[in-house]
């Protein structure tokens, strides 16, 4: 037994990139709190990042390598590796293989895929998951600054007198930096603007909420750049000394929005409330615009991206305390990715192939002469080659397109139909399904390398756990099959510290001030420096001797003649209209507690415990007109494919408008993911499929029974019109539904627990009331199987049985009685759907407390401590808050 110690390290979710400290006990259990001392979080952390301690067991985990199902060893799965890449590219040229990576990765496992394919494989047919995530924002960067820059720097959020959030729900997808919002705007008085077209939790905290019809923002912005013309309040000083294009956008843009009625119309927005957030945008200096996925997924995401950017050029409101435009990313480590060019129309290091010297450039300094010199495929594009025949040989690291690309079904299809798919992933998933060969790579807290956030801060993500099973890093998988195609001195790296040290010196290569991005201050770290490297802002060149944070404040670009561009842009129509077949507009994105496809947050009870079912959100009059209630198994359909959900009115919702937790993989659901209906039609500058806009019809399911089974076990249920899981302290739970007789949907559920022992299983069926119930316990008495089924809506309460098999206590005498009625025989209180993740508090104990007359969110805190870490559960804590106050004033 060792030492306890506690471990600086970085959070593996969003891109706000919190500090960590990972305290590890003699015992090796990890316990985890925010690092008070980063200077993201000053300790803070949110839901999922409380929960990372609970996410570190190896159930489901990929601990061997794997050929065609079975257990291989290292060498022999590299070694297939290797030769199949090898020989389809003698046989079909580098164009027929292709790497579609992840911004889960480290920057050093970036940089060495991205050397790899670019640099010796000699195409760029290296893409990322960040393509769905944050082009559309790279591209409309590079358009405006002529480098993919995000200016400004998270204290922002603090200085800015007028903080305006489009198309993203920071309460939920960045809430530590929502935080530190809301606690200067109760300082300082800072108005929020929230532009969205649902009511979100961010916009429940909001001074002015521009619910805007989806796809709107051009118009929307440029309004105001007209707006901003008319009322004098356009820097010209600034516009003629620092930029070009003005006269041409202005023009476009007055054009298309010529009038407050024109946005109100388009918009489908109140002229006041327009009004107001143009007076307030153009009364205010220190304005932050933030932005996040409702303006990049989007077949015009770029073209949004550069109407809000035009705004702040206009205005000369860039790289300067409290403003500036704000693309906040959705992962970890989508910078970093950005900066070793893991984007198939990037080369390396901030350089691209619309340079022509970069090819030869970046050439030389790797010693690979048959670099690539043309861009690659984007993600669309790549698995269409893949479908078609293109692409022969595909690697996948550390992402499940099978789930989360666009039309997704045929993703899989031509991940089934390609020559050869190697997956390296630290848990199996949707796409691991198709691997020829699966590859066990490192996990959080056992990997170890650097990550860049939205604010372009550098930060150590460090091991403090052992590599379990034959687990390796990405970097040294990548590099060991490099090294068998026949590559080896260019990749002879025996720890990440070496890595990084070359991704610096390339940042700085023949760079003389050309690139903003440059770290070649950190060239010669030593691996004691790289190992204690603090956190800091990027650039840092070679002899800096202060930390630059802001950029572009000087007015001056990395364009050829130093000035930032004004792109003129207009209102386009959607992708995919809807229409009288698919005459809804589908909506998809992130829920509170997840991550991604739930690989790692989906099996933590208390992250599953908010929104446990997936759920589709429509406005109660579609519902009504639909026929739908609340809690109804619901059918929705697009033009790509289908997908069920249970239904959820939500006032939230815009009249004609639904929305799809993007969350639901194959693994927890029987088919209920958003990528199955997404269109794969994309952004013609970056690439970046429109997910945000997908027209679809929801139907009712005429669902005749339902069912739950409650089990230690993990499996997957098949033959089921539907099912989910969620998991629970103990083990799991199962909701089943079908549209089949009760007496049918009996013997579909009992198939779930024939593997039990007849002598260790109670039975109990009624046909009078179709009902039947079914309990097992293990050889020590304790429970370890609860199925329950009955018609539609007439399920017993479960709450007592999840106790038993949570607590794991043999059961006594009265409680195996009682098994069958699923009722406890001592009354037994139920805190009721979990509301605050941070400390466990159900609704009913929230409605409790606000019945003792608890009528403030700080009383509530005071109470139950419910919504004073993360501040994610506030909006539906003050819902319920209005709600009772409502009830009393009637």
């Amino acid at each position: 037994m060792t030492d306890a110690r506690e471990v600086r390290t970085a959070c593996p979710y969003c891109g706000v990139g919190c500090g960590v400290q990972a305290r590890v006990a003699a015992d090796g259990t990890v316990s985890v709190r925010g690092d008070p001392g980063h200077p993201a979080n000053s300790g803070k952390l949110c839901s999922k990042g409380s929960a990372l301690g609970e996410t570190l067991g190896l159930d489901g985990r990929v601990l061997h390598p794997e050929i065609a199902g079975r257990r291989a060893g290292w060498d022999a799965a590299l070694d297939l590796v290797a030769r199949r890449f090898s020989e389809t590219i003698a046989r079909h040229g580098p164009d027929s293989v292709a790497f579609y990576v992840s911004g889960q990765l480290l920057t050093e496992d970036y940089y060495v895929a991205n050397k790899l394919m670019k640099g010796f494989i000699g195409s760029a047919n290296i893409d990322t998951n960040s393509r769905l995530c944050m082009a559309s924002s790279v591209a409309g960067h590079k358009r405006a600054f002529g480098e993919d820059i995000v200016p400004g720097v998270y204290e922002d959020f603090e200085q800015a007198d007028l903080v305006v959030l489009v198309g993203s729900n920071t309460a939920w997808c960045h809430p530590i930096l929502y935080q530190r919002l809301l606690a200067t705007r109760a300082e300082r008085g800072t108005k929020i603007v929230v532009v969205d077209p649902r009511r979100t939790a961010t916009a429940a905290e909001c001074d002015l909420h521009l619910q805007l019809k989806p796809g709107t923002d051009v118009m929307l912005f440029n309004g105001l750049l007209a707006h901003l013309a008319r009322c004098g309040a356009v820097d010209a000083a600034y516009v003629a000394a620092h930029t070009t294009g003005f006269d041409a956008a202005l023009s476009l843009a007055a054009a298309d929005a010529p009038s407050l009625k024109r946005v109100a119309e388009t918009c489908d927005l109140d002229a006041a409330d327009i009004a107001a957030f143009y007076d307030w945008f153009a009364e205010t200096e220190r304005t932050v615009t933030v932005y996040s996925q409702g303006v990049n997924q989007s077949a015009h995401g770029t073209d949004k991206v550069n109407a809000i950017i035009n705004c702040h050029l206009a205005t000369g409101r860039i790289g300067r305390p409290g403003m500036g435009p704000f693309s906040v990313t959705g992962q970890p480590n989508a910078m970093g990715g950005r900066e070793v060019g893991g984007l198939a129309n990037q080369l390396a290091a901030h350089m691209g192939f619309d340079d022509p010297s970069a090819p030869d450039r970046v050439g030389r300094f790797w010693h690979a002469p048959d670099i690539a010199r043309k861009p690659g495929l984007k993600a669309v594009d790549m698995f269409e080659a893949a479908s078609d025949g293109r692409i022969k040989a595909l690697w996948v690291m550390g992402s499940n397109p099978a789930v989360s690309m666009p039309d997704a079904g045929k993703v899989r299809a031509a991940l089934k139909a390609c020559d050869f798919v190697v997956v390296s992933d630290v848990t199996r998933t949707d796409t691991s399904h198709f691997a020829d060969v699966l590859l066990p790579a490192a996990a959080w807290g056992e990997k170890d390398g650097t990550v860049t956030n939205s604010e372009r801060l550098i930060s150590r993500q460090k091991s403090f756990l052992p590599l379990p099973g034959e687990v390796r890093p990405d970097w040294w998988i990548v590099s060991e099959a490099a090294r068998r195609m026949g590559f080896a001195e260019a990749f002879d790296y025996a720890e990440p510290a070496a890595i990084f040290r070359e991704h610096a010196a390339l940042s700085a290569f023949e760079n003389e001030g050309a690139r903003l991005f440059d770290i070649g201050g950190l060239t010669d770290l030593t691996d004691a420096e790289y190992d204690a490297l603090a956190p800091l802002h990027w650039p840092f060149p070679a002899g800096a001797t202060g930390r630059t944070q802001r950029l572009l404040g000087d007015g001056r670009f990395p364009t050829a003649d130093r000035r930032a561009r004004f792109l003129p842009v207009r209102q386009e129509g959607a992708a995919l209209p809807v229409d009288a077949a698919y005459p809804l507009v589908l909506n998809t994105g992130r829920l509170r507690d997840q991550w991604h496809t739930m690989t790692r947050t989906g099996r933590v009870p208390r992250l599953m415990a908010n929104a446990p079912e997936p759920a589709v959100e429509l406005n109660p009059v579609d519902a009504a007109a639909l026929g739908i209630a609340d809690g109804d198994l619901v059918r929705i359909e697009s033009r790509y494919g289908g997908a069920r959900a249970k239904a959820a009115a939500s006032s939230g919702q815009r009249r004609g408008e639904a929305f799809l937790p993007m969350h639901w993989s194959g693994r927890f659901a029987a088919n209920s993911a958003a990528g199955s209906l997404s269109a794969p039609i994309t952004d013609p500058f970056s690439g970046q499929p429109e997910l945000k806009h997908v027209p679809v019809r929801i139907s009712r399911e005429p669902v005749l029974w339902a069912g739950v089974l409650m089990t230690r076990r993990d499996i997957r249920p098949t033959g089921f019109v539907h099912w989910s899981r969620a998991a629970v302290a103990g083990g799991w739970v199962y909701e089943l539904s079908g549209t089949e007789p009760p007496e049918q949907g009996f013997l579909l559920a009992r198939r779930l627990v024939d593997v039990v022992p007849a002598d260790q299983l109670l039975e109990y069926t009624d046909r009078r009331t179709s009902t039947f119930r079914a309990a097992a316990t293990d050889s020590e008495g304790k429970l370890a199987e609860a199925l329950l089924v009955a018609p539609r809506g007439l399920l017993p309460e479960r709450d007592w049985l999840l106790s038993l098999l949570a607590t794991g206590e043999p059961l006594s005498p009265l409680d195996r009685r009682a098994l069958l009625s699923g009722r406890a025989p001592t009354p037994v209180p139920s805190v009721g759907r979990i509301v605050c993740s941070c400390f466990s508090v159900g609704v009913n104990q929230l409605a409790a407390a606000i019945s003792a007359g608890n009528a403030s969110l700080d009383e509530i805190g005071v109470v139950l401590k419910a919504g004073t870490n993360c501040g994610s559960c506030r909006s539906e804590i003050r819902a319920m808050l209005e709600a009772s106050r409502l009830v009393a004033a009637e």
